[in-house]
């Protein structure tokens, strides 16, 4: 019998509109009043979230969320910490680097803002602020250095950029970080340790919970780990093919309650 759901946010649990349909709002209530677990698990930082956690009621006791791409995973109400793996500056040093030798544009997620090293965010960047209603810091070298708490650092440009630079990252990135896409224009460096698999079982290990009592679902390349973990790993129907191919079920799209529907047959019957 599953227990708790993790569910991605963009392209998954929100639909084009980045709005919750009253069909998801619903399936969701019914699910906390049957005793379950939900859980928002997604790449944006925690204030970029805890709207969404407002309009769902997922913010009373007992309720967690999984952030930054499982960077962070925190209780609501109590703010208390389960997980919090972070970057360096050496980390930024080396992902710059490599940015800047392919004329990419990067910045840098703290807990509160986005950090730019120069005077001129990209329309990505703007994206992402807007968003998240976070807003954007531009820092020199040395102010990064001294004032900056690293939970990830992401690369933003074009789709047809990104596609590119995906074949160009060295094996050292691969090696020394969790790269994930998490959205056609958004590449993201993580803590090795950092993925939404691992967030989920230090979760579950903290509530008790075992692998077969576990739904995770979601669209992307980040929600890969998660996916991979769970007892039920769900694709959405507009996931990319290979989320699609690990899956063990496949719903229907982010704007046709595909998260409802998986909740309604899985977590209430």
């Amino acid at each position: 019998m599953y227990k708790l759901i993790a569910t991605d946010m963009d392209g998954t649990l929100l639909n084009s509109d980045k709005k919750i349909t009253k069909e998801t709002f619903e399936s969701i209530k019914k699910a906390k009043e049957n005793g379950k677990k939900v859980v928002l698990a997604t790449g944006r930082p925690l204030p970029g979230v805890i709207r969404y956690l407002d309009e769902l009621n997922l913010n009373e006791d007992g309720d967690f969320v999984i952030c930054f791409n499982g960077a962070l995973v925190q209780e609501i109400k109590t703010k208390n910490v389960i997980s919090n793996i972070e970057m360096s500056y050496s980390d930024y040093k080396l992902i710059h680097k490599f940015a800047k030798e392919n004329n990419l544009n990067i910045h840098i997620n703290t807990p509160t803002n986005l950090v730019i090293p120069d005077d001129n965010p990209n329309q990505y960047t703007k994206l992402e602020a807007d968003l998240n209603q976070i807003d954007i810091v531009t820092m020199s070298d040395e102010e990064i250095k001294q004032n900056v708490t690293f939970c990830k650092i992401m690369i933003i440009d074009s789709p047809e950029k990104l596609e590119e630079v995906m074949t160009l990252i060295p094996k050292e990135l691969y090696d020394n970080y969790t790269v994930v896409r998490s959205a056609p224009y958004f590449l993201e460096f993580l803590n090795k340790e950092a993925n939404k698999g691992n967030a989920l079982k230090k979760l579950c290990k903290h509530l008790g919970l075992g692998l077969d009592e576990v739904i995770a679902i979601g669209d992307e390349e980040n929600d890969k780990h998660m996916i991979e973990y769970a007892g039920l790993g769900v694709a959405m129907g507009n996931a990319r093919d290979t989320i699609k191919e690990i899956a063990n079920h496949i719903t229907t799209t982010n704007n046709e309650d595909g998260v409802a529907k998986v909740i309604d047959e899985f977590l209430l019957k």
